[in-house]
């Protein structure tokens, strides 16, 4: 009888009627954007420094290409 009683309570919804104020509507609605630019700042880092190391290294090639022809004429 206890585990058809358990199972009543656990299995069937039970409806609170209940108000949630503007103040935590703006807390959920703040950590929302902040779960959201925290992906954001993260893909950002994972994407953009890795080209951002890429292309320093080309442009020091270029330039290491570029004193050593010079050297090459003189």
């Amino acid at each position: 009888m206890k585990l058809i009683i358990f199972l009543y309570f656990l299995l069937l919804p039970n409806f609170a009627i209940a108000y949630i104020g503007p103040g935590m509507a703006g807390g959920v609605v703040t950590a929302s954007f902040a779960v959201i630019a925290a992906i954001f700042i993260c893909l950002f880092g994972v994407i953009w420094f890795p080209i951002k190391r890429w292309l320093k290294k080309k442009k020091s090639n270029q330039t290491t290409t570029k004193s050593q022809s010079k050297s090459d004429y003189n």
